[in-house]
């Protein structure tokens, strides 16, 4: 942790720095600028301002980590129902890459049960070692015994870097793991790179509503953790017959209490494919104007084979559940075709969908955000529209 403070003797009063402050936690008095640390971020754009060095960010002391224990490259693997999710696949891709330039193994983090053969072919996938801890406890995901078993992990091999899906389960599990391993933790990345000198994680991500891209690194904390977006890199290509070290851990039986008690699991039903895995996808907004009208996007997406998704705006009026939503906050999806209806295309939702092969863009409003980043561009009423185009779809594809 850090603290800032005010050298009093030095402030002449010239309110620099509350003009830099853009969260407005510094204020005057008596001439003295004076720091409010319920909004401070420390973020040092005052020290930045301040031309007479009157303020100061002092870090806390400490004994630093020694970091030259910590090496390979980790993938945790997220399986759900014994099957490894594709969000795996794709940082064992990535992991792969970083892992060579680092000069250093790739592990694969395992826990489940009765995932033995799963761990063994994860080694057809590039990983050079699997760490496996099978439970009954750990059947389902759980954040208690999940978290305590990953951070055992850590604690005893020591990772270099640490990789993990932002999915649900990925980011209710890493934040948690990082806090009890005083790591950092870059979330929703877009892009990952190695300083091969520095030996550090470049870490890219979004920032500032996807205005900026901005590369974060975590040079003074191991293991360098981050979380990576969905369908934005590319699915380490299967390698039949190769194969990994499988290294298989057991923990005393209080490792895996559980603060809470997992009832049951219920599989949300749907008529079109889940929009993570789509390759096309028909997606609704505010314009849509009522829940009832998505049927007409369900239509559309069954005439494509495609799924059906929605804007924020569309999740919040609960015309449709949030795994269907996409953007910031949602998922990021890269389909070969995204049909956008009703969509006026704020940059939050622009961020989760933009990477589409074709896009192509229903709305009524012509000068809707939407249209600068779509291939193809439809004015309209969406709900009159997609009819159309269903119509037209059934006659070119014989259904």
């Amino acid at each position: 942790m850090a603290s800032i403070k005010v050298h009093l003797e030095k402030c002449t009063g010239c309110t620099l720095c509350v003009k830099a402050c853009a969260f407005g936690a510094i204020h005057m008095n008596e001439r003295k600028a004076v720091i409010d640390m319920a909004k401070c971020t420390l973020c040092g754009a005052c020290v930045a301002a301040c031309k007479f060095s009157a303020i100061e960010i002092e870090k806390a002391g400490g004994p630093k980590k020694d970091l030259s224990a910590y090496k390979d490259v980790w993938v945790f693997c997220e399986q759900k129902r014994g099957a490894i999710q594709s969000i795996s696949f794709e940082l064992l891709g990535e992991g792969r890459k970083l892992a060579d330039k680092l000069g250093v193994k790739l592990a694969a983090v395992l826990l489940g049960h009765g995932l033995e053969d799963a761990a063994h072919k994860l080694g057809e996938r590039g990983a050079d070692k699997v760490y496996l801890v099978d439970h009954p406890a750990l059947k389902s995901y759980q954040d208690d015994p999940y978290t305590a078993v990953l951070v055992n992990l850590v604690e005893e091999y020591k990772p270099e870097v640490l990789l993990c899906g932002a999915t649900t389960i990925g980011r209710s599990l890493i934040s948690r793991v990082a806090i009890k391993t005083g790591a950092g933790l870059t979330a929703d990345c877009t892009g990952l790179d190695v300083d091969t000198k520095e030996r550090l994680l470049l870490q890219t991500r979004p920032a500032f509503g996807g205005n900026i891209m901005a590369t974060i690194i975590a040079p003074n904390h191991r293991p360098q953790m981050a979380t990576v977006r969905h369908k934005v890199m590319q699915e380490a290509a299967k390698q039949p017959g190769r194969t990994a070290e499988v290294v298989c851990k057991a923990y005393p039986e209080e490792t895996f209490a559980s603060r809470t008690r997992l009832l049951d699991i219920v599989e949300e039903l749907s008529n079109t494919v889940n929009i993570s895995e789509a390759d096309i996808i028909v997606a609704g907004g505010r314009g849509m104007g009522s829940k009832e009208n998505f049927a007409l996007l369900e239509e559309l997406a069954k005439v494509l084979g495609g799924a059906v998704g929605a804007s924020r705006s569309a999740v919040d009026a609960d015309w449709i559940p949030y795994s269907h939503q996409v953007g910031q906050t949602g998922k990021t999806v890269v389909p070969k075709l995204y049909i956008a209806c009703g969509i006026s295309g704020q940059i939050q939702h622009l961020i989760g969908m933009q990477s589409s092969k074709t896009i192509v863009a229903v709305n009524r409003d012509p000068d809707a955000p939407i249209f600068k980043v779509a291939t193809y561009g439809i004015v309209g009423d969406a709900t009159e529209i997609v009819p159309a185009l269903t119509r037209e779809f059934k006659r070119a594809l014989n259904k």
